[in-house]
């Protein structure tokens, strides 16, 4: 399968910035589970935790009435963290546009205050990226030692159980409002793999403008209490998507790496996705499609984008791709789905997962939008079963996929394997199992009105770079133009290492 046997360099035709082993490492699903996990090892902490995200709120609770004797908001804990720990140092980066959002409650406004008065916690605001770019890499570092890298935000709207319950009375915002089910995923990973991650943050840092910071140097086991490991000594690949500035040109290693995922596949696809927006993964799908003997592939998504421009760009390129894709799908092997509860409301998929057969497993802060490819930071670890002894780690990566699906099927990993094992079938099993209640539900193509539809073309919305962002809109490729040039004799289309695409006759 792919190899990891040495480190990628620091170039866009990479696929690994860094592999690195895992003495322990574990995937965690939606928030509930990660707060917890997070909580308990921060409190071990000693000398340095790197908070680096997309968003950061201090007012969420990390956990409901904790037992712990510290305060259950997360702005609370680090101010009582680092009193309670003489010489721990907390650095919190996070991206700068989006801290607009929250900068200015009143109760934030009041930790930041305590914060800048406190030596021991550092605040920094990540505007280190190209005009219409954002940070959105998702890690935190304890130590050198341990290291949650993935899709989880730590801000509001984000907790959740596995359960997705209608009407959770502990789903609520700051402000004490509801919000709706969401589903998320994050790994835990410990020993030289963190140790990369966070010279990779201490890098971020101090590119956002903060002194350099030094590795920690005798660090110690900050692995949570009750955290199972799914995988020991496992080797892992680190990606990143970075775009060109000044200190560095443009690394697209997680966009190589979908194609070669995609390219790899031998049975099954199975992805789990925010948005479905990029033309380089349509095209890489499109061309397996073509295959008669091509794996079967399946993408869990919400039912709409987040937020109020989102729904314009992502799904309306969405619809656009999908259309293209089923008119490639001769033998009937793509399908899009979404989880609903059981009363019927859409979860909302906010994780980042992609797993090939029963042999990779991919999770991280990218999506299926040419933004994650080209625009925005970000990170991804991959876990390949091809570089490991024996089959517990194969067996190890169907299960975690199973255990998805049994969760979006309100179904066990015993009838997902068993159905699997019977119809040898991703989409058959989930049709199998799907039924009223929580359960998921194919993706209908909606009418997309003529504004959408030129949106999604000009890519007005998601660009692919930032070159594109002030190319002249008559001069840009369509969205949906290289797909179908690539498949108007036989449907398909040959990459070439340099990214670009040629048509076979």
């Amino acid at each position: 399968m792919i190899s990891m046997d040495a480190p990628s360099p620091d170039t866009s035709a990479g696929i690994f910035w860094r592999t690195e082993l895992a003495s322990r490492a574990a995937v965690i699903v939606d928030a509930d589970d990660y707060f917890t996990h997070l909580r308990s090892a921060m409190l071990k902490a000693r000398e340095r935790i790197v908070l680096v995200g997309w968003d950061f709120d201090a007012r969420i609770k990390f956990v409901e009435h904790a037992r712990d004797g510290g305060p259950d908001t997360i702005g609370k804990f680090i101010s009582w963290l680092v009193k309670r720990t003489p010489g721990l140092d907390v650095h919190i980066l996070r991206w700068d546009t989006g801290a607009l959002k929250t900068v200015f409650h009143a109760r934030t406004l009041l930790t930041i205050a305590l914060w800048i008065r406190d030596p021991q916690v550092h605040l920094k605001l990540d505007g280190h990226h190209p005009i219409a770019g954002s940070h959105h890499q998702k890690v935190v570092v304890i130590d050198d030692r341990l290291a949650f890298c993935g899709g989880i935000d730590m801000t509001r709207s984000r907790w959740d159980t596995r359960a997705h319950q209608d009407n959770d009375h502990h789903r609520v915002d700051p402000g004490g409002r509801p919000y709706g089910p969401w589903h998320d995923a994050t790994t835990a990973l410990e020993g030289p793999v963190a140790q990369a991650l966070g010279e990779m943050c201490r890098l971020r840092w101090q590119a956002a403008g903060g002194r350099p910071l030094p590795p920690v140097a005798h660090g110690e086991s900050c692995w949570p209490d009750d955290l199972v490991p799914d995988f020991t000594d496992a080797m892992v690949g680190i990606s990143r998507t970075l775009p060109p500035m000044g200190d560095h040109d443009a690394v697209h290693e997680i966009e190589a790496l979908y194609v070669e995922l995609i390219r790899r596949a031998r049975r099954w696809i199975y992805a789990e996705s925010q948005y479905f927006a990029s033309r380089r993964i349509a095209e890489a799908i499109a061309q397996r499609l073509h295959e008669h003997d091509g794996p079967e592939i399946v993408i869990i998504n919400p039912t709409t984008a987040d937020g109020w421009l989102e729904p314009v760009a992502m799904d309306t390129a969405r619809a656009r791709l999908v259309a293209a894709l089923r008119d490639c799908d001769l033998h009937n092997r793509f399908r899009i789905y979404h989880p609903f509860t059981a009363g019927g409301v859409p979860i909302y998929v906010h994780a980042k997962i992609t797993i090939i057969d029963d042999v990779i497993l991919r999770v991280g802060s990218s999506n299926f939008n040419n933004r994650s490819l080209k625009l925005d930071s970000e990170c991804d670890v991959t876990f390949d079963s091809a570089k490991a002894a024996g089959d517990d780690m194969s067996r190890t990566i169907a299960g975690i996929r199973n255990a998805l699906l049994a969760e979006h099927l309100d179904s066990d990993c015993a009838a997902v394997e068993a159905q699997l094992a019977e119809t040898g079938s991703l989409i058959a099993t989930i049709e199998a199992l799907k039924g009223p209640g929580r359960s998921l539900q194919d993706y209908a193509l909606p009418d997309l009105a003529p504004v959408k539809q030129w949106l999604a073309d000009t890519k007005l919305l998601d660009p692919e770079g930032p070159d594109e962002m002030f190319e002249p809109l008559a001069r840009r490729t369509g969205l949906l133009d290289r797909l179908r040039h690539g498949h108007q004799a036989h449907g398909k289309v040959i990459h070439r290492q340099n990214g670009s695409t040629e048509s076979l006759p």
